[in-house]
C-alpha cells in the first residue's frame, strides 16, 4: 500500500500551460484524504514552486532547488543543504572560464546577472518540458518570472559569496551551444563535493552532494516514520533519478526521458494527459494487501 507520493513539478505534475490540471489536483486532494502524504519535489525555488501549489489549492510539504530546501505545509524551513562559500566561488570560476550562463539560487532568492539570458532560460525550460506551447506566451510567462520578483538581477555573483547572511543552494547552468555544455560538466565533474544534474537538454544543475531530491526524500520519509517501499514518485528527467532510487514505486512520465523510463517498472501518461492523476488514482484505488 502506498502511503507516500512524491511528484516533480515540470514536465510532470503541470501541463502545457505551466498549471496543475483539476485530474491533477483532485487527484493529489483524493489521495490526502486517504492519509498519504504527498509532497512536490522540484527544481524550482520555494516562491517559484509555492505560487503554482497554492493557486491549485494544494497544501503539502515542498522540496526545492532539488533537495537543497524542504518545507512543510506551514512554509517553514525544516531542512536544509547549501554549498559552502569557497566551493561556490570555484564553480562559479569553473563556469566564468567557459563563458557559459548561469543563475544562482540561494536560501533569499534566485539571482541572474543578465536579464535577457535569464529570460531565455526559463523559456527553454517551459518548452523542453511542453514541446509544442506558443514560444511568445512561454516568453511573457518568462518576463513575469521578473516582474513578480523570483528572479533578482545582481551586478556580481560575489557579492552572494560574501554575503554570510545567504546560502547558495543550486548552479543552474544554460547553454545552447552542446560543445559548451559539455565542457563546463566534463570541468564541474573535477570538483568534488557537488552533485551534477539536468532538468532540460540545454542545462546543468549542481547542487550539494547533500541537496538532492532522493536525500531531502529520505529524511522525509524517516521523519514521518514511513518506510520507502510503500513510496512512488514521479517525475520525467534526470534530476528525478535520485528519488526514484530511493522509493519502492518510482513511476516516469510518458514525456520522459528514456533514461527515466529504462530505470523505471512503471510508466504513466504524459504531464499533458494528466500523468500523474492516473498514477495516483492507479495505487489508491488498488486493494490492501
Amino acid at each position: 500500500m502506498i502511503t507516500f507520493i512524491a511528484t516533480d513539478m515540470d514536465g510532470t505534475l503541470l501541463n502545457e500551460n505551466q498549471e496543475i490540471s483539476e485530474a491533477n489536483k483532485q487527484a493529489i486532494l483524493d489521495a490526502q484524504e486517504q492519509g498519504i502524504e504527498v509532497v512536490v519535489a522540484t527544481g524550482r525555488s520555494y516562491e517559484e514552486a509555492r505560487y503554482v501549489i497554492q493557486e491549485a489549492g494544494i497544501s503539502c510539504d515542498i522540496v526545492c532547488a532539488n533537495g537543497a530546501e524542504v518545507r512543510n505545509k506551514q512554509g517553514d524551513i525544516i531542512y536544509q543543504a547549501g554549498i559552502e562559500s569557497t566551493r561556490a566561488r570555484e564553480i562559479a570560476a569553473v563556469l566564468n572560464e567557459t563563458g557559459i550562463y548561469f543563475e544562482i539560487y540561494t536560501d533569499q532568492g534566485t539571482y541572474t546577472e543578465d536579464y535577457e539570458m535569464g529570460v531565455e532560460l526559463i523559456v527553454n525550460i517551459f518548452t523542453t518540458a511542453n514541446p509544442g506551447v506558443s514560444e511568445e506566451q512561454v516568453r511573457q510567462a518568462a518576463r513575469e518570472r521578473f516582474e513578480k520578483g523570483h528572479i533578482k538581477l545582481v551586478e556580481d555573483y560575489g557579492v552572494l559569496f560574501a554575503d554570510d547572511s545567504q546560502l547558495v543552494y543550486k548552479f543552474l547552468v544554460f547553454s545552447f551551444d552542446e560543445k559548451q555544455l559539455q565542457e563546463a560538466n566534463e570541468k564541474l565533474s573535477e570538483l568534488t563535493g557537488i552533485a551534477i544534474s539536468s532538468s532540460g537538454k540545454e542545462n546543468i544543475e549542481v547542487n550539494s552532494l547533500e541537496a538532492q531530491k532522493g536525500v531531502a526524500l529520505e529524511k522525509l520519509l524517516k521523519d514521518k516514520g514511513l518506510s520507502p517501499e510503500h513510496a512512488m514518485a514521479m517525475g520525467d528527467n534526470l534530476n528525478d533519478l535520485s528519488m526514484m532510487k530511493v522509493v519502492g514505486r518510482p513511476v516516469a512520465m510518458g514525456n520522459a526521458l528514456e533514461q527515466i523510463k529504462d530505470f523505471c517498472p512503471f510508466i504513466t501518461a504524459t504531464n499533458k494527459e494528466d500523468g500523474v492523476a492516473k498514477a495516483i488514482l492507479e495505487v489508491i484505488h488498488q486493494p490492501a494487501k
